[in-house]
C-alpha cells in the first residue's frame, strides 16, 4: 500500500470531467474528486489524502475527515495545500512509499527531493480512467457469469409451450 497526497484544487482545475463543474460550484467539484478519489482508493487499496487549500480563509482551522482510505483535508488559515503536503511527506520520511500528485512543477522538485514519487495530475486522470476501464470489465464479466435468463430457468416442456404461444401471435 502507499501513500497518495492529492492537490485538490490543483487537479480539479486539470481534469477535463472536473474542471466544467467549478463553474456550478466549487463545493460539487470538490465533491466529484473526493467520489472518484475513493473509488480509487478502494479498488487500488492505497491511502489517499486529497488536501485543499483553506489559507485564505480566515480563522480556519486544519480540518480532517476519513472517508474509508481517504482522508480529506482542508488546511489551516495561511496554509497551503503545498506546504501541508510538503511537511506530512517529510514526517513520513522514507517509512512508507509516498506519491504526489500535483502539476506544480516546484512542488514536483520539493518532494522528490524528499524521497516521495512526483505525478502530474493528467498522469493520474490517465491512471484513475485505466482503474475504472478495468473495474468495469471486472463487475461486466461477473454480471455476464451470474446473469439468469429465463430459459435457463424453466423447465424445456414449458419453454416448448411458450414458444408455440410466441409463434401463433
Amino acid at each position: 500500500m502507499k501513500t497518495i497526497f492529492v492537490d485538490g484544487y490543483n487537479v480539479i482545475n486539470s481534469w477535463p470531467n472536473i474542471k466544467p463543474i467549478i463553474d456550478y460550484s466549487l463545493d460539487s467539484a470538490r465533491q466529484k474528486l473526493i467520489e472518484i478519489v475513493q473509488n480509487y482508493a478502494e479498488y487500488t487499496g492505497n491511502k489517499v489524502f486529497v488536501v485543499f487549500d483553506a489559507h485564505m480563509v480566515k480563522g480556519s482551522i486544519e480540518k480532517k475527515e476519513r472517508m474509508g482510505n481517504v482522508v480529506v483535508v482542508f488546511t489551516k488559515y495561511g496554509e497551503t495545500a503545498d506546504s501541508y503536503i510538503e511537511r506530512a511527506a517529510n514526517n513520513m520520511g522514507r517509512k512508507v512509499e509516498i506519491c504526489v500528485v500535483t502539476s506544480d512543477l516546484l512542488e514536483q522538485q520539493l518532494v522528490f527531493q524528499r524521497g516521495a514519487v512526483r505525478k502530474s495530475s493528467i498522469e493520474f486522470y490517465n491512471e484513475i480512467n485505466n482503474v475504472n476501464s478495468k473495474l468495469r470489465k471486472k463487475i461486466k464479466k461477473r454480471n455476464s457469469e451470474t446473469k439468469n435468463r429465463l430459459e435457463d430457468l424453466l423447465e424445456e416442456n414449458i419453454l416448448e409451450k411458450l414458444d408455440k404461444i410466441r409463434k401463433s401471435h
